[in-house]
C-alpha cells in the first residue's frame, strides 16, 4: 500500500516525531489486515441434548474417545469437528425436506460432514426421559430464525441409515427467535414418550437468509443396550474453554448469502438482502456485525449484551478505517508542523 506524502511540514520536522509517525503508518495496514482476515465466529450446534458433532469436538478431533467419534473423524476428517458449528445447507429457504436426500440428515447434506450420518448404534447418547425438558443450543453467531426439533419413531433402527419417514411427520417442539442465556438459545418442549435409543433432529431456519443448520442428537430412553449388550458412553457438550481453544483451527468464515471456508470476510446485514447464495455445501454464512457506530440492535439477531458480535470487516471498513486514521495522522502533522515554527 502506497502512503500520500503528508506535508512539508512533516518533512521537516525532527526525526524522533517523524518516526513516530511513520511508525503509526506502518502499523495501520496489519491492524486493518487483522481486522479483516481475523477469526469470526461460526453459528452453533443443540449442547442439550448433545448433538453428535458437538460430542465428538468435545472428545477431540484429533484423538476421539468413543468408538463412533473415531469412524467419523476418519469418514469426514478432524477439521470438519472443528468446524463443530457449521453444519447447514445455504439455500435451505423452508426446503430441508425437499433438498437434503435421506442418509444425509445428520450431516444437512454437506459431504464435508459425512461421518455423521454413519448408522451406528454406539454414538454417545444423552439420556432424556419424556415430558417437559428445556433445549440448549449454542450460538456462536446469533440469528433470527425457527427451531424445529423432530423425534424418530417407535421403529427407529440405529443401525441404518436415518431417513425422513424415521422421523415424526410434525416437530413436536417449535420456537421462532427464542432468547439466549450465557451463549445458548433456550426455549422448553414436551418430549412424546418412547423407550430404548432413539434420535432428536433439529433444524435451525434463518428468518434473515435461507440458510439453515441441522443436528443429530442420539438419545436413549430408560436402558440402553447399545453394542454387544454394552451401553454407549454418555455424550458430553463442548466447554467455553474446549470451544475458545478450538477457535484457532476453525475454518468457518463469513459471507453473505451463501458461505465458504477459509478466505471470506463478514458482510453488514444490508449487504445481505436478496442474497441467497449458491453453495449447497457452505461452511458458514455471514454473521450479524455490529454497526460502524455500535448501535446494533442485539434484538435484531436473538442476541443479548452478553453476546459477542464481529466487528464491522470487508473491503468497505477497511477503506473507511484508512481513511479515518490516515485523516487523524494528516492533522497532528499539519499541527505539529505549525507548533515547530
Amino acid at each position: 500500500m502506497t502512503f500520500p506524502k503528508l506535508s512539508t511540514a512533516f518533512e521537516q520536522r525532527g526525526p524522533r516525531r517523524r518516526t513516530a509517525v511513520v511508525a503509526a503508518l506502518g502499523f495501520a495496514p496489519l491492524a486493518l489486515t487483522g481486522l479483516a482476515a481475523g477469526p469470526a465466529a461460526a453459528h452453533g450446534s443443540m449442547t442439550d441434548p448433545v448433538s453428535r458433532v458437538s460430542a465428538c469436538y468435545a472428545e477431540g478431533p484429533e484423538s476421539p474417545k468413543s468408538a463412533a467419534c473415531k469412524a467419523a473423524v476418519a469418514a469426514s476428517g478432524a477439521q470438519a469437528f472443528y468446524d463443530w458449528n457449521a453444519v447447514n445447507m445455504a439455500n435451505a429457504a423452508g426446503k430441508s425436506k425437499e433438498i437434503i436426500p435421506d442418509g444425509k440428515l445428520c450431516s444437512g447434506g454437506n459431504d464435508k460432514y459425512k461421518g455423521l450420518d454413519l448408522p451406528r448404534t454406539d454414538w454417545p447418547a444423552t439420556m432424556l426421559s419424556a415430558g417437559s425438558h428445556t433445549f440448549r443450543y449454542k450460538g456462536t453467531a446469533p440469528h433470527k430464525g425457527s427451531f424445529e426439533l423432530y423425534i424418530t419413531k417407535d421403529s427407529y433402527d440405529p443401525s441404518k441409515p436415518l431417513k425422513w419417514s424415521d422421523l415424526e411427520a410434525t416437530p413436536f417442539a417449535k420456537v421462532t427467535d427464542p432468547p439466549m442465556q450465557g451463549g445458548d438459545y433456550v426455549f422448553d418442549g414436551k418430549i412424546p414418550a418412547r423407550s430404548g435409543r432413539h434420535l432428536i433432529y433439529s433444524i435451525w431456519q434463518r428468518s434473515d437468509s435461507p440458510e439453515a443448520f441441522y443436528t443429530c442428537s442420539d438419545v436413549v430412553f430408560g436402558k440402553d443396550s447399545g453394542t454387544a449388550g454394552a451401553p454407549a458412553p454418555a455424550a458430553s457438550a463442548p466447554t467455553d474453554k474446549e470451544i475458545a481453544d478450538g477457535a484457532s483451527k476453525s475454518t468457518v468464515q463469513h459471507h453473505h448469502g451463501g458461505a465458504t471456508t477459509g478466505t471470506q470476510r463478514s458482510t453488514a446485514p444490508a449487504a445481505e438482502a436478496g442474497t441467497t447464495g449458491n453453495q449447497p455445501q457452505a461452511d458458514g454464512a455471514a454473521a450479524t456485525p455490529v454497526a460502524a457506530a455500535g448501535t446494533q440492535n442485539l434484538a435484531e439477531t436473538g442476541g443479548d449484551s452478553s453476546t459477542p458480535y464481529l466487528a464491522i470487516g470487508g473491503a468497505g471498513a477497511i477503506a473507511v478505517g484508512a481513511a479515518a486514521l490516515f485523516a487523524t495522522l494528516r492533522r497532528k502533522a499539519a499541527a505539529a508542523g505549525r507548533h515547530s515554527r
